[in-house]
């Protein structure tokens, strides 16, 4: 699939806003190649890719609106497709929600766009698969993995005379090593915006490590431990926080920001004054869109800084009835850390868990943030600085906000889920009972 340049898109945009008889409508126009290679019990087992591109235009009369997709894009099919979403619209009932379409914007310039990953081949994906099959093989060990990688762009445009573009690529790699008897278990992630960066070589050899050091686990007994959980474990708990910022939950009494009375917790300090989270879409280890899926600008915001909560989220709506900035969710956050490996975290732990990552997260309590999950893929028992053998999975209990509050130390931050996540030494972190699985 080609991928539209700016003026290319543009010029479409432009078109079917022409065909408009609605009071205002918007169009968005998106395409992406995907690619994968998946692998299990060490052979491949599908590979493929697909291409799409396709567009969506929504017309609004007053507050009412309908939306029409389509992904051919001759003359006559782009009109008919703007007449079925004005035919939707007319139908549709009053949005008492509904916010007047954006002017044009200003937005930052970003670099989420990798030659080197829109040129991915066949050939490229087979080899990264074989890469991370072949030691496994060596070390009579079953590799289960998969590699997904994607080119595209995105744009908008309105009748308001906003425009928005933007094209970006990404490669995501994920590995499952066992051992031939189940009973050890390894994994390994990484994900950027450029392939040349991806060495799934590596990543399967620690995974390998993993799944020999943890074959034969013994149990210990479920309760509060300091435990060094690797980015790939803290991230699922640091992104339903992350999710849970909405100024219009927190004012409703519905989220772990509300107050009792109808206040929130905004700029109260909840956290380890360490705490520093914030989003930035120009960052080069983390590049993201300039803009959000209604077409406000992204920005380098702060989040959360010296464990104080500095913003929440706003919907145009909620941030006009606030009397406030509209503020967008970010496409990705970034958890300030310290210099420390992983290795350095272990070494200065006198007794903890070491976990790999957790998994079948579910939520317990939405107003206190409690979460319960198993931990998975290789639990290691610490001791004087050294990991002195392989536990048992545990169920836990916890709460990212608590977990936050319990903090002893920080790694260097490291790319994982497109957020940049440190490794996180947590005292105090709750395991309510055993878990059999691997």
């Amino acid at each position: 699939m080609k991928i539209l340049s700016k003026e290319e898109a543009k010029q479409i945009i432009d078109k079917v806003l022409a065909f408009s008889k609605a009071d205002e409508m918007s169009v968005s126009l998106g395409g992406r190649r995907t690619g994968n290679i998946r692998y299990a019990r060490n052979t491949v087992s599908t590979s493929g890719e697909s291409e799409n591109m396709s567009l969506a235009v929504t017309a609004v009369f007053g507050k009412k609106s309908g939306t029409s997709t389509i992904n051919e894009f001759d003359d006559a099919s782009l009109e008919k497709t703007v007449r079925r979403a004005e035919e939707i619209a007319r139908l549709a009932p009053e949005n008492s929600e509904y916010m007047p379409m954006l002017g044009p914007q200003t937005y930052l310039e970003t670099n989420s766009f990798a030659k080197s990953t829109a040129d991915i081949d066949p050939t490229l994906r087979a080899t990264a698969a074989i890469n991370s099959i072949n030691p496994c093989k060596e070390n009579k060990l079953v590799a289960a993995g998969y590699m997904e990688d994607s080119a595209g762009f995105s744009a908008m445009g309105n009748s308001k005379g906003l425009f928005a573009y933007n094209k970006a690529t990404s490669v995501d790699f994920t590995i499952t090593v066992r051992t031939e008897d189940g009973l050890g278990s390894g994994y390994g992630i990484q994900d950027f915006n450029d392939v040349k960066l991806l060495n799934t070589k590596s990543v399967t050899e620690v995974a390998m490590q993993k799944a020999k050091a943890s074959a034969s686990a013994q149990a210990l007994e479920p309760g509060k431990y300091t435990v060094i959980l690797e980015p790939a474990a803290a991230v699922d708990l640091l992104q339903n926080m992350m999710r849970n910022l909405d100024a219009r939950s927190a004012d409703e009494g519905r989220s772990f920001l509300s107050k009792k009375g109808g206040d929130t917790k905004l700029g109260e300090k909840l956290f380890d004054e360490r705490v520093h989270i914030y989003s930035d879409p120009q960052n080069a280890e983390i590049p993201g869109s300039p803009f959000s899926g209604d077409g406000r600008p992204q920005e380098k915001i702060d989040w959360i800084k010296d464990g104080v909560v500095k913003n929440m989220t706003y919907s145009r709506f909620w941030a006009d009835k606030k009397g406030v900035k509209a503020t967008p969710s970010p496409d990705a956050f970034i958890m300030v850390g310290g210099s420390k490996s992983l290795a350095d975290l272990i070494k200065g732990t006198d007794k903890g868990i070491l976990v790999t990552r957790l998994w079948y997260i579910r939520s317990v309590d939405p107003q206190t943030l409690l979460y319960t999950g198993l931990t998975r893929d290789g639990t290691f028992y610490i001791e004087k600085g050294k990991i002195k053998f392989p536990v048992k999975n545990f169920r836990f209990n916890e709460s990212p906000v608590i977990m936050l509050n319990n903090l002893e130390e920080m790694g260097k931050p490291v790319r994982v889920g497109g957020n940049l996540i440190p490794p996180l030494k947590i005292r105090d972190f709750t395991f309510s009972s055993l878990s059999d699985a691997v």
